[in-house]
């Protein structure tokens, strides 16, 4: 499993508890927006670690945009739950697409 797809399932899991209600809104609130800052860098690690592994990372890019503009309170719901589907779409569809591309690279004969 490539580090890129696990941090993604992790940031996917984390936005997804931001995202719920009331809960996400105490515990950034709780912790000053550190928490933000926190999924700020987790999303731009991440960010890198998909590049690297020349995996789809629009994932983390919607994860930094919701980290930047979280401290709005309604937007920042909506976002954080945006975020965390596309975190996981972008997992799982990263994973796929690799496995394509090695069965593709498996057939060529030269």
């Amino acid at each position: 499993m490539k580090v890129s797809r696990i941090l993604m399932l992790v940031a996917a899991a984390c936005e997804l508890l931001l995202a719920v209600p009331l809960l996400g809104g105490w515990f950034v609130l709780a912790t000053g927006w550190g928490a933000l800052g926190f999924m700020f860098l987790l999303h731009l690690v991440t960010l890198v670690m998909a590049a690297r592994d020349r995996v789809p990372y629009y994932g983390p890019i919607v994860g930094l945009v919701t980290s930047a503009l979280g401290w709005v309170p309604f937007l920042g719901w909506a976002l954080h739950l945006a975020s965390g589907i596309a975190l996981l779409v972008n997992a799982f569809h990263g994973q796929q697409r690799r496995d394509v591309d090695r069965a593709d690279a498996q057939r060529r004969y030269y």
